[in-house]
């Protein structure tokens, strides 16, 4: 063994022990092992940072743009309301079906398409249903890395196969040569969880407080009155022809005026010189006894009464909301009734806190300093709208924005081109890069929009690692740890060496693309193969699907990519993947064994 090749194992030893004990987070332990090789002189600096500009990342990029833009165009609700209907509300039964959709789409698309795709539709229907997402989504991305193993074109390591055999004087597979040994091990995947997912996969971390939870609690700290009521304006009501500011709603019964409904039309926090008419129903909230006067007072008819503001199905997308005043913004010096906030944002002002004074009622007229907290009341878009075009610091999180039917077919399409391109043997990055444009270019995609969509610390776990394999090859390591493990099984039984292939096959592709590691171990083990009279084919493919089996680190694409959305951790890949590997390992050895054994060349 030489330097180079000692020193490339020392790394990766050490990058699979900082993986397990987790001493950093992921993507940091990728950037070390990045710097690591550069300046070691195990890679030139241009190998060592060639991870930024790979294939795989500038894909993962694009597809993490084509999912968000998916997600905000309304797409995933058409996909999960059929999946819904068969899955019901039973967690494994919804996992299983989920599974079993995400690994036969798996068998004609790149994994990592899949994924992206089934990522937004896992989390939509989990938290539709309440259901844990970290107990649905791993067994579904590992469902789409085992459903790449059903045709010859369901993963780069077994389109890159057929390559290699060419290379060698082998004939090609055919397109469900691998169906054998695929079909297996995708359906153990899908009973493993179902059967066994309480015990291998993560707890629900305690999520953060709710929009509801914190809604609740700002109203307790203010002690605001919550309770609604909606009054009919009949032609005898005295509100007829008067104004908000003319009702003395606030000033007189601190009374708040929510939204004012006339047929199939609602304003919300109207103005205060919008004036009353006959027909029109009118939502206002407070304490009971004053909603109870000013009903009175005025001749209202009550269409309903409802405990809490949210009750009310007219304002399930409006909130209360905490914005500070900034030093510079252009609301200081000025007072509620110049910046118009009923008038020119549709914002209802609740309350005013001044250092340690609450301000209640009217104070239109108070003049606004830079540390005021305004409490508000509006809809959640006007709300946005105002912090925005005012530069107020919102103190209180709102609810995401829901996703609109904002271009379906575009979002979809620009998807499929991807796909269409990728099958026409266009390269992936290029494919997926031209389809996350063309959602930027729809404007489904909001500029602003565009570096949140995209989770970073993935980027930089795959840039990180990517270099690792080039190491592995171009010291030599790889076929020096191939040759160490294999060589000396040559006269061993043909089940054991099986196993050693598809076992070092599952090693390579822990710190190298499946691709990479199919390059490395097809053209070693047809030698053996022909040596010891086991079909080289065999073995080859073997070998090819044994490149897929990655489910214990974080380091394949796939996982990689669902890992910032499940919140998994390494060790939760080691435990969940762990059995999973092994099962793995056996099943396809297994199954090529009895292949081996009816005839030779079985597999054409």
């Amino acid at each position: 063994m030489d330097f180079e090749i000692a020193l490339t194992l020392i790394v990766l030893f050490t990058t699979i022990i900082l993986f397990i004990t987790e001493t950093f987070r992921v993507d940091i332990i990728a950037i070390i092992v990045m710097l690591t090789l550069g300046w070691t002189g195990l890679l030139t600096p241009a190998e060592a940072f060639s991870g930024l500009s790979s294939n795989a990342v500038i894909a993962i990029i694009a597809i993490m743009i084509i999912g968000y833009g998916m997600e905000q165009s309304g797409v995933m609700q058409k996909i999960t309301r059929p999946l819904l209907k068969i899955a019901g509300e039973n967690e494994k039964k919804l996992t299983a079906i989920l599974s079993l959709s995400a690994g036969l789409v798996s068998a004609l698309m790149q994994n990592i398409g899949v994924i992206a795709l089934f990522l937004p539709v896992v989390r939509k229907i989990t938290a539709k249903l309440n259901l844990s997402l970290r107990k649905v989504l791993m067994p579904v991305g590992f469902a789409v890395i085992l459903g790449g193993n059903l045709t010859m074109v369901g993963a780069g390591n077994l389109i890159i196969l057929n390559d290699l055999l060419l290379q060698q004087d082998a004939e090609a597979f055919n397109l469900f040569a691998v169906f054998p040994i695929g079909l297996p091990i995708l359906l153990f995947g899908i009973a493993y969880f179902y059967f066994f997912s309480k015990k291998l996969l993560p707890a629900e971390i305690k999520k953060e407080e709710g929009f509801l939870e914190k809604q609740q609690r700002l109203i307790s700290n203010w002690e605001l009155a919550t309770t609604v009521h909606s009054y009919l304006i009949t032609d005898d009501s005295l509100l007829l022809n008067k104004t908000l500011e003319e009702s003395k709603l606030w000033s007189s019964y601190n009374l708040y005026l929510l939204a004012i409904k006339e047929g199939d039309d609602i304003a919300y926090a109207p103005w205060r010189f919008t004036r009353f008419a006959s027909g029109q129903e009118v939502i206002i909230m407070g304490e009971e006894d004053n909603l109870n006067s000013f009903a009175e007072d005025h001749n209202l008819s009550s269409k309903g009464k409802y405990n809490d503001y949210l009750d009310h199905r007219e304002l399930e997308n409006t909130a209360f909301a905490e914005l500070m005043i900034a030093p510079h913004s252009d609301m200081v010096g000025k007072s509620i009734r110049e910046i118009a906030l009923r008038k020119n944002y549709f914002i209802n002002p609740v309350h005013l806190i001044r250092g340690k004074r609450e301000i209640t009622g009217d104070f239109s007229d108070f003049i606004l300093r830079p540390g005021d907290i305004l409490v508000v009341y509006g809809l959640n878009e006007n709300i946005r709208r105002l912090k925005t075009e005012t530069d107020l610091v919102l103190l209180t999180s709102l609810p995401e924005k829901t996703a609109t039917n904002n271009k379906p077919f575009a979002a979809i399409g620009s998807f499929l081109l991807s796909i269409l391109l990728i099958i026409l043997g266009f390269n992936i990055g290029l494919a997926f890069f031209t389809g996350a444009v063309l959602i930027i270019l729809s404007g489904i995609v909001k500029l602003k929009d565009l570096y949140q969509a995209v989770d970073w610390k993935t980027v930089f776990l795959l840039s990180g690692l990517i270099p690792l394999g080039i190491a592995m090859e171009k010291t030599g390591a790889a076929s020096y740890l191939a040759n160490l493990l294999i060589m000396p099984l040559q006269e061993a039984p043909v089940f054991l060496i099986l196993l050693t292939v598809s076992l070092l096959a599952s090693i390579f592709t822990l710190f190298m693309s499946n691709v990479a590691a199919t390059v490395v171990l097809v053209p070693l083990v047809m030698i053996i193969g022909n040596q010891i009279g086991i079909s080289a084919r065999g073995l080859a493919l073997l070998a090819a699907v044994s490149a897929s089996n990655s489910f214990i680190l974080p380091t394949y694409q796939v996982n990689a990519y669902f890992m910032s959305a499940g919140d998994y951790k390494s060790s939760d890949y080691l435990k969940a993947g762990a059995l999973l590997s092994s099962a793995y390992i056996f099943i396809s050895s297994l199954t090529q064994l009895s292949a081996l054994e009816i005839i030779n060349d079985f597999l054409i």
